[in-house]
Parts: C-alpha cells; sequence; structure tokens
C-alpha cells in the first residue's frame, strides 16, 4: 500500500527533532499553542500549572528545535508571544529501534506522553460534560470495536480513517455559529487473546 503523500503542516520527526520534543511539558506546551492559539510564557504558565521560568525555558528549547516560532504580531513591548509552527508531527516507528539508546528512550517517551494526553483529554470531556449544551453531549463520542484484520488491513484502515477525518478539516469556517475545538483520537493496535 502507498503510503499517503507528505502533508506540509505536518512535520516529521527525526532524531535530533524527536530529543528537542520528547519532554512532558514541552509536549504539553505544543499542544497548547496548537489548540488555543498564540500565547506568552506567562499566559502557558497560568493555564498549565507550572512556572513562568519553566515555560520560557522549554519554549525556547521547542523553538530551537523548530516547534515554535515568535509571534511579534501579538506582542507589544518586551511580551514575546509564541505560535505553533506546524499543526502536528508525524511519528516514525523506525525511530523505535534507533541504534542510539538515547533516541530509543525519547521515542518511547513520546509516545507515552501521546497517550497521556489522550486520556487527560478524555477525562477533562468526562469531567466537564454537563458545562456543554445538550448538542455536544449528543454530538461526542466513546466507541471501540475489536476487528480481525492483517497489518495490511489495518494500514488501509489507518489510511482511510485519517483521510475522512482530513476532509472535514474545512467543512466548518472560523466564524460558523456553534463551531468548537473537536479532538478527535484513533487507536489501531493489535491485542493478544490468548
Amino acid at each position: 500500500m502507498d503510503e499517503p503523500p507528505e502533508d506540509p503542516q505536518l512535520r516529521s520527526l527525526d532524531a535530533r527533532s524527536l530529543r528537542g520534543l520528547a519532554h512532558p511539558l514541552r509536549m504539553r506546551l505544543l499542544n497548547a499553542l496548537r489548540q488555543g492559539g498564540p500565547a506568552t510564557a506567562s499566559q502557558l504558565a497560568e493555564r498549565l500549572g507550572e512556572s513562568s521560568g519553566a515555560t520560557s525555558y522549554h519554549l525556547r528549547q521547542l523553538a530551537t528545535h523548530g516547534f515554535v516560532e515568535d509571534a511579534p504580531e501579538r506582542g507589544k513591548g518586551r511580551e514575546r508571544w509564541w505560535k505553533a509552527v506546524h499543526r502536528g508531527v508525524r511519528f516514525d516507528t523506525a525511530l523505535l529501534k534507533d541504534g542510539n539508546a538515547e533516541v530509543r528512550g525519547a521515542a518511547d517517551l513520546f509516545l507515552h506522553e501521546v497517550a497521556t494526553q489522550h486520556t487527560r483529554d478524555l477525562a477533562t470531556w468526562l469531567g466537564t460534560r454537563d458545562e456543554w449544551p445538550e448538542t455536544w453531549n449528543r454530538s461526542s463520542d466513546m466507541s471501540d470495536w475489536t476487528l480481525s484484520l492483517t497489518p495490511e488491513l489495518a494500514l488501509d484502515l489507518i489510511h482511510k480513517m485519517h483521510d475522512l477525518v482530513e476532509s472535514y478539516r474545512v467543512r466548518a469556517l472560523d466564524d460558523t455559529p456553534g463551531i468548537e475545538q473537536v479532538r478527535v483520537h484513533t487507536h489501531v493496535l493489535p491485542l493478544r487473546t490468548d
């Protein structure tokens, strides 16, 4: 099966960039900028319950590795605003088998942090769903299926799911009444049944 075409809004991780990103706070900062838009280190510190010194340091590290950049159109005076450079990242599973143990450790940490973020998103929804209108409660989903597939069929399913989700990216404009950001998580993984 062919790989999907490269998306310029997705950054492919290599060993160097992975080591720059694979830190719990850096990943949370980057997610916050992707979801909430440009912000200052102080705003992000307050939102994430961290010190502004820690957020400033880790934002600079993210900038060094090309994940965030200045948003000078937002700042005034000495206030430094940051924005995400890409919409997301593409993870190559070959990083898990890299010859360098540090790279393998960073790859493992990255994947565990992604799983933690998915769990955090779900827990936040469950804890705040009563604050949302009933239309959003009816429009949320927590489903799972168990299928019997070959690796090739699983990859085909993943590509089709990604294509379907991407097709919704431009269906509603930012000024559409009732629009909200929606998180879609997909997990396709084999299970042992014995």
